[in-house]
């Protein structure tokens, strides 16, 4: 898929997620997070007032740091696209 494809369905599956109104699970939540962070370059710290939602936030940050933008993204639509298929 070339760079301009990956974008429009990267930006697809963000607004999918924005557009959904049901809660999501934490894990999922951390892992869309983490991938979105890394899909758009950026490199903000978690802001969160718990202490304990900026360490986990940090943890899924720390694990996708090593993949590249479109990696990222890739993983990020795929995500979406799984859970809307398999959500119960």
């Amino acid at each position: 898929m070339d760079s301009d494809a990956l974008d429009i369905e990267f930006n697809d599956a963000v607004e999918r997620i924005n557009a959904h109104t049901e809660p999501f699970p934490a894990d999922f939540l951390l892992r869309l997070y983490a991938y979105y962070k890394r899909a758009t370059n950026n490199a903000d710290r978690p802001s969160s007032s718990k202490p304990i939602i900026n360490a986990f936030k940090t943890n899924a940050l720390f694990q996708v740091q090593d993949i590249t933008q479109d990696e990222a993204k890739q993983t990020y639509i795929d995500l979406v696209n799984n859970y809307f298929l398999y959500r119960k």
